[in-house]
């Protein structure tokens, strides 16, 4: 439940959810009191063709205020922060993209206890956004892990 004072956090941007026919793009914002999931558009053509159809609906999500939100998709949906459990960021390389796992226990969200994306290419690193997280006293709870990938030497 969202009160008239809720601030927003920290945004995770450019991220894709791959799915078996299309690839949806995804707007993730922390606020002081939740995680809001916002979709901004899918693409159905080839994984080497596609377009990233997320430009327009995420210069949206950049200008809303937290209350508008949820209101901008019907598949957009928020999770309280007290029922995030675990966010974990992979970081990405030079051959591999990021990937973030979000997981929650709250019965009302869909994607069954959490959901797991994929930077889209040319996204920005976030490992910064992500570690800042781990500082939020409504994420205190919540373990927040960055992994490194990379060449090991030692």
């Amino acid at each position: 439940m969202m009160t008239a004072t809720e601030e927003p956090i920290a945004r995770l941007t450019q991220w894709i959810r791959q799915r078996p026919n299309s690839i949806e793009f995804w707007e993730l914002v922390v606020t002081d009191e939740r995680l809001v999931c916002c979709f901004v558009g899918e693409s159905y053509r080839s994984m080497l063709l596609r377009a990233d159809m997320g430009e327009r609906d995420r210069a949206l999500v950049a200008d809303s205020t937290p209350a508008e939100l949820e209101t901008l998709d019907e598949r957009n949906f928020s999770v309280p922060l007290e029922a995030i459990e675990g966010i974990r960021l992979v970081t990405g390389t030079r051959f591999r993209r990021a990937k973030l796992e979000i997981d929650w226990d709250h019965g009302d969200a869909p994607y069954d206890g959490g959901m797991t994306l994929v930077g889209a290419s040319g996204a920005e690193p976030q490992a910064d956004v992500v570690a800042g997280l781990a500082d939020e006293p409504g994420l205190e709870d919540v373990d927040v892990e960055i992994e490194r990938r990379g060449w090991s030497f030692f």
